[in-house]
């Protein structure tokens, strides 16, 4: 635990009144927010708020230590705000899924290493959700819904769910008019995660389900794209994987107004408090990942969110 956080959680739950509106200011659930006042309890041994269900109110060592915490912490950012013109220099890890960062992300890493000659960057490809504290990573592109965890995160565009097939297969087997006709054609299935056979077309949690027996299962995302190519089915993919496909007339997009929502596509870091080294990183990813089209995926009718978002995460999307 940390041992500012707890004084900066204590701080805020005195100025609030609330753990309800300390949690909602530090970006925490209040069952996190009561746990870690209690740590801080247990380790000064004396009770530092009284609580009851109506009112909440420091005790006396508790607005004792809250003074001179407030001291602390405002010696703490005078400290590491002297940091901010610190030499970006040192190792990077960096994680994002296998395809994107075959596609996009390595470029911007051979870019950033010649920009800044300093540091050094560990670039880990893989399709499942690292833990970013507990494997050291300290920054991580992740696609998909975010839910509540410690993370914090920086949106920089989105993309979508797609069905896709060769023009070869469309002709032979004709296109399918919507979900439900998916169960007459020969399916290409990704299977690089655990679950049922089956395709969503709407996020709510009675939407459109689509279950059918794969033709093809493959667990990695290039393979599906072949043998898509080749005729071989119909694949469902993410928009970015499938662009240059589409782009080329290899692939045709099919079922697009069955299409769900965009999915987010965010940089994610383990804290907001950011070594130079990696801020710079994150602030040139950032801007090379806003400008790319093939995150721009909601239509004119459906406008993206604020491309700037504090969150939590474990997304859904690999």
């Amino acid at each position: 635990m940390d041992r500012l956080e707890e004084l900066a959680t204590l701080v805020t739950v005195i100025d609030e009144g609330s753990l309800v509106q300390a949690a909602r200011r530090l970006q925490r659930s209040p069952p996190a927010i009561t746990r870690m006042l209690a740590a801080l309890e247990q380790r000064c041994g004396v009770r530092l708020v009284e609580r009851t269900t109506r009112r909440l109110a420091p005790t006396e060592s508790g607005r004792a230590l809250a003074a001179r915490a407030r001291e602390l912490l405002a010696d703490y950012a005078v400290a590491t705000s002297d940091q901010a013109s610190a030499p970006v220099r040192g190792l990077i890890r960096v994680s994002a899924p296998v395809q994107f960062g075959r596609l996009h992300m390595s470029g911007i890493v051979s870019r950033f290493l010649d920009a800044y000659p300093d540091v050094r960057v560990d670039l880990q490809l893989n399709d499942r959700n690292v833990d970013l504290i507990d494997e050291g990573v300290d920054l991580a592109l992740r696609i998909g819904k975010l839910e509540i965890s410690g993370l914090m995160a920086r949106r920089v565009g989105s993309v979508r769910r797609v069905v896709v097939a060769s023009p070869q297969y469309l002709e032979r087997r004709g296109v399918p008019e919507g979900p439900a006709a998916l169960t007459r054609h020969d399916i290409i299935f990704g299977s690089s995660h655990a679950r049922p056979s089956e395709w969503r077309f709407d996020s709510r949690p009675r939407g459109r389900v689509v279950r059918f027996t794969p033709r093809l299962s493959v667990n990695e995302v290039e393979s599906q794209l072949i043998a898509a190519r080749a005729g071989r089915g119909i694949a469902r993919l993410l928009s970015y994987q499938v662009a240059r496909d589409i782009a080329s007339g290899t692939l045709q997009r099919i079922l697009e107004n069955f299409e769900g929502a965009p999915l987010p596509v965010q940089l994610v870091t383990p804290s907001p408090r950011l070594s130079p080294k990696v801020r710079a990183f994150l602030e040139t990813a950032a801007a090379e990942l806003e400008r790319l089209d093939v995150l721009h995926e909601a239509p004119a009718d459906r406008p993206v969110a604020d491309r700037r978002l504090r969150a939590r995460t474990r997304p859904r999307a690999p």
